[in-house]
C-alpha cells in the first residue's frame, strides 16, 4: 500500500495543538496521536486508489504532488469529521468536496498525473492489454442486424 502523505504534511497543513486536538482522546494530550492520523491517511490513500483503479497501474512507483495535496486534504476532512463535537469549517469541506471532483476528473480522463521530476516528462498510463470485462458479444444490445435497419 501506497501512501500518498505523510504526518509532516498534515502536521504542515494544519497547526500543531489543532492535529494533537483532532487526533488524541485525551484533552490534555500534548502529542499527536500519530496511529489515528496514519489511519486517517491508509483511509485518503485507499480512497485515492479506489479512483486510480482501472486508469493506472498500482500501485504507482513515481510520486505526484497532486496525489499529495489530495490525500492531505481527505486525511484532514476525516480527522476532522471523526471528531463529532467539533464543527467541520466550511473551507475544509469545500477541500473535500474539491479532492473528490479532482479524483473524478482524473478517473475520466480530463485531468492526468503528471510525475514531479523535472528532467523527465513521465506520466502514469492506462494499459489496455490489463483492461478487463465479463463483456462479450452477444451481450450487445443494438448487433450489426439491428444498426442495419436504421
Amino acid at each position: 500500500m501506497v501512501f500518498y502523505c505523510a504526518v509532516e504534511d498534515i502536521e504542515t497543513q494544519l497547526s500543531t495543538p489543532i492535529l494533537i486536538q483532532l487526533s488524541s482522546d485525551d484533552e490534555g494530550q500534548d502529542a499527536i496521536d500519530r496511529t489515528v492520523v496514519d489511519e486517517a491517511i491508509l483511509y485518503s490513500s485507499t480512497l485515492i486508489d479506489g479512483y486510480l483503479r482501472g486508469r493506472y497501474n498500482l500501485p504507482l512507483n513515481t510520486h505526484f504532488p497532486l496525489l499529495r495535496i489530495l490525500c492531505i486534504d481527505l486525511s484532514i476532512y476525516r480527522l476532522y469529521s471523526r471528531r463529532m463535537f467539533h464543527e467541520m469549517p466550511e473551507v475544509i469541506a469545500e477541500a473535500y468536496k474539491n479532492a473528490i471532483a479532482t479524483l473524478r476528473d482524473i478517473q475520466k480522463g480530463i485531468i492526468s498525473l503528471q510525475a514531479e521530476s523535472s528532467d523527465t516528462q513521465e506520466t502514469a498510463s492506462f494499459n489496455p492489454d490489463e483492461y478487463r470485462t465479463n463483456k462479450d458479444i452477444l451481450d450487445r444490445l443494438f448487433g450489426k442486424q439491428r444498426l442495419s435497419e436504421y
